[in-house]
């Protein structure tokens, strides 16, 4: 659930170019910063909290309800999304190794 509001939620900003993907290749290739083919959980957490970043129109490190998507929801700061994505990380990481790679970045969650 929490991936799919992630999706939703990158796919309502099609301007920004980061957001302009076709496969999980592109997702690795753009994640990877240091291009180790790989995705360590830090470049995962930047990579998906720029939405949030681009939503929190007034910088103050919280979305609320006006912020997100629809107009409604309980505030959000940017520590409570970057836990979630760091619990979706986890969930993604089927190896254990603190890395996502093409696979794991393709899968759901478990």
């Amino acid at each position: 659930m929490i991936r799919a509001a992630l999706i939703l939620l990158l796919l309502a900003l099609p301007g920004l170019a980061r957001a302009q993907v076709d496969a999980t290749s592109d997702y690795l290739k753009r994640m990877d910063v240091d291009g180790d083919g790989r995705v360590s959980q830090i470049e995962f957490l930047d990579w998906m909290s720029y939405a949030f970043d681009a939503r929190d129109a007034d910088r103050d490190g919280v979305l609320s309800a006006q912020e997100q998507p629809g107009g409604k929801g309980a505030p959000l700061t940017r520590v409570q999304h970057r836990e979630r994505l760091a619990a979706t990380f986890r969930k993604q990481d089927r190896n254990g190794d603190g890395y996502l790679d093409a696979r794991e970045l393709a899968s759901p969650p478990q």
